[in-house]
């Protein structure tokens, strides 16, 4: 008689090729909550690569993103599944549902930190302040470095009170009033009043309030830190350390340039009041080349720099007819009254600053002879105007000016 079960047990067991093991099934779905912060992140990845949010535009891709963030706006639940992802703060203003994140199973440490409904896992000290266990006071910097740079901005209270000038930075930025320059963090490259684009956001850097200058104990330096107040345009605001902020611009940020008007206007101002006792000296000026020569036109941020001791429209009014102008009309962009200077040691001290980016070009004059003129430099205006500031302070010695990054630094 046939042993059913032992043959069977032996078909099975002689299975080399595995044909008789059942596998799993791997299901390919995925799940909402997955769907829906993958749809988010391509709202991430768009502000990233385009620095502003997806308008509603003709571009079937682009429209589509705004739809969808539209929507998620429109959802609490939605958009409280989503705050971890939100580095753009583009949820910031929803009303989100409390708890914001309901934890259904523990499978984690994080989870039991999370689900500590009777705060056992703080201390208390007799009625003192409660004391975190995960207080950071006593990391090293960096760490609370770290922990300040993520950390959340907030609702800006009193925004209307900047909306209107984050709508003219951008007018000015398209009609090229500013430009966008690549932040190096270096020298004073955090100026309050100024402002930045930081994760594709642009930002007003109200005020800066240092509480540890830069020093050095015991041969190791330590750079200045404090904190800042960040108006977004998005409508958040931020108190980030003065050193988190600049570490977090470096990474992709950029500078928004002023415009001639205020650069201008400023350094008028920082130059002080005229005393009775002050002699003038002469005009400082600064000019730009009107030449229609495609080779002087290929320059950004050509300027003259001079002095002159009668009016600058009497000095320039046979521009076209003398190399020293490159043979062409100009255009007065500022002019100064200097005060107790020196007309060749400012020339000589400017020429030096800005010798690396001193125009070399040479220049025909009328009867066909050569010149080369030496009081032309490619460089931003407020870098110029910054470094005639410093010659009339007498502090250029403390400075030098990096070509790369088109900033004047400390020595």
């Amino acid at each position: 008689m046939i042993d059913f079960e032992k043959e069977l047990k032996a078909i099975l067991e002689n299975d080399p090729l595995d044909i008789l093991k059942a596998k799993p099934k791997v299901s390919s779905v995925i799940s909402p909550d997955n769907r829906l912060k993958a749809s988010f992140e391509a709202i991430n990845q768009f502000i990233d690569e385009a620095g502003t949010e997806p308008t509603k535009s003709r571009d079937i891709n682009e429209r589509r993103l705004f739809s969808r963030l539209e929507s998620l706006r429109e959802s609490p639940e939605k958009a409280a599944m989503l705050l971890d992802l939100d580095k753009h703060n583009l949820l910031a203003d929803v009303e989100v549902p409390e708890p914001l994140v309901a934890i259904e199973e523990i499978e984690t440490v994080g989870d039991v930190l999370d689900a500590d409904p009777l705060g056992l896992l703080g201390s208390s000290n007799d009625g003192e302040e409660d004391v975190d266990i995960f207080d950071l006071k006593n990391l090293p910097s960096k760490e609370r470095a770290l922990t300040d740079y993520m950390a959340k901005r907030k609702p800006c209270k009193n925004f209307d009170n900047y909306a209107d000038q984050f709508i003219t930075v951008q007018q000015e930025l398209k009609e090229n009033k500013r430009k966008l320059i690549i932040f190096t963090d270096k020298g004073e490259a955090l100026v309050a009043g100024n402002y930045y684009i930081l994760g594709g956001i642009l930002l007003y850097l109200e005020s800066i309030d240092i509480s540890s200058p830069e020093k050095t104990i015991e041969g190791k330096r330590f750079r200045k830190d404090g904190r800042t107040r960040c108006i977004f345009e998005n409508g958040t605001e931020s108190n980030m350390l003065y050193r988190s902020l600049a570490k977090s611009l470096y990474h992709g940020g950029k500078i928004v340039t002023r415009t001639e008007d205020q650069i201008n206007s400023e350094f008028k101002k920082n130059l002080g009041v005229i005393k009775e006792e002050d002699e003038l000296a002469g005009t400082i000026y600064i000019l730009q080349s009107l030449s229609k020569n495609a080779e002087i036109q290929s320059f950004d941020n050509l300027y003259k720099v001079g002095f002159s001791t009668t009016a600058v429209e009497k000095r320039i009014a046979n521009a076209e007819n003398e190399p020293t102008y490159l043979m062409s009309p100009v255009k007065v962009v500022a002019e100064y009254e200097a005060y107790n200077m020196n007309t060749q040691k400012f020339e000589s001290l400017l020429h030096r600053f800005l010798a690396d980016v001193c125009l070399d070009l040479k220049v025909a004059d009328n009867k066909g002879r050569m010149h080369q003129p030496r009081e032309w430099f490619i460089a931003p205006l407020d870098v110029i105007n910054r470094a005639i500031e410093l010659i009339v302070s007498g502090q250029i010695q403390h400075y030098r000016y990096d070509d790369m990054a088109k900033v004047i630094v400390v020595v």
